[in-house]
């Protein structure tokens, strides 16, 4: 089985959004360490399951890790001789 690429980034969780509309979910805005200034905050819903699947939310201020995955034919090999 082929696996797909990846990379784990540092995170912290900046700030939980309350809902504007009863019944909508709570968002947690998390900025991403290493990313660019204008694009490091990505919003997601404040909802995780934990190993015994019950749902559990993310608190403010907690570090947390953001990972980005692609499968093979998402991606291209990296030719700079830089890295």
């Amino acid at each position: 089985m082929i696996e797909n690429s990846s990379i784990t980034l540092p995170a912290t969780v900046e700030k939980l959004i309350k809902p504007m509309t009863p019944g909508d979910p709570e968002k947690a805005q998390i900025a991403i360490e290493g990313a660019d200034h204008l694009y490091r905050e990505i919003r997601i819903e404040n909802m995780l399951i934990d190993e015994n699947g019950g749902k559990v939310r993310l608190k403010q201020g907690a570090e947390v890790e953001v990972t980005v995955e692609a499968p093979p034919a998402a991606t291209t090999p990296n030719n700079d001789k830089k890295n």
